[in-house]
């Protein structure tokens, strides 16, 4: 649950966050989902964090990251490290983890309620210090796919967790076929012809001490991005 008269901070994985959208089978429309927070408090600021693999000319990732930066969020960026596994395959590695949890300790002091985007169970630590602080903080994922993309321990660390499902009509470009298990890169915004409007629909919060259902833990790991895909929030 949001207050209008709060100070809020958004917190977004982008790795976290387009694997999540994925397997839901949508894509983020990034200007309509500044618009759901500002429309329901105050925001102070909205972080965005990525990788970037820097080894080639262009990356399909650039263009997000570009429009993000002129469009209200601030972007937080670092170079993914590109490396062989044992069995041959190219891998790419980026974690932002240090970054994001700098900015969070660093924002708590000057916001009421923090907003994560993310499943990843390392940032529990981080969300029992921040609450230390008077802060509330609210944790958005899924437990609607298979395996789920959130960690028992982060779930029952937040003050509420928002289902991604339930709110995701409010920020959603277009609907894709879900992705298989597995793929987690994100996506560069599109220029396609933007989706008709979607209608506003209530969502469902938990709150600490609801009864919930049993979940495996599960974190995912940060990669480069996916070339071709785009979205909408653009033009």
């Amino acid at each position: 649950m949001f207050e209008k008269s709060e100070r809020l901070a958004v917190f977004i994985d982008g790795a976290n966050l387009y694997a999540a959208s994925r397997s839901l089978g949508f894509d983020v429309d990034y200007k309509s989902l500044l618009a759901f927070f500002r429309l329901r408090s105050y925001v102070v600021r909205i972080f965005y964090y990525t990788a970037v693999l820097e080894t080639e000319d262009y990356t399909p990732l650039k263009p997000l990251v570009d429009w993000l930066g002129y469009n209200g969020y601030t972007v937080v960026t670092k170079p993914a490290k590109e490396f062989t596994d044992a069995t041959g395959r190219r891998r790419v590695k980026g974690n932002m983890d240090i970054e994001l949890a700098i900015d969070m300790l660093e924002m708590a002091p000057h916001v009421n309620h923090i907003v994560l985007f993310s499943g990843d169970g390392d940032f529990r630590r981080l969300i029992e210090a921040v609450q230390r602080k008077g802060v509330r903080v609210s944790v958005i994922s899924t437990i609607k796919t298979q395996p789920v993309l959130i960690a028992d321990e982060l779930r029952r660390q937040a003050d509420q967790f928002i289902e991604l499902a339930d709110i995701m009509g409010e920020f959603t470009r277009r609907t894709v076929p879900p992705r298989e298990p597995g793929g987690s890169r994100e996506t560069p915004p599109s220029r396609d012809t933007e989706r008709p409007a979607t209608p506003a629909r209530p969502f469902v919060v938990e709150t600490v001490g609801a009864p919930r259902p049993a979940v495996a833990a599960v974190t995912t790991t940060d990669a480069a991005a996916k070339p071709n895909e785009e979205h909408g929030g653009s033009q």
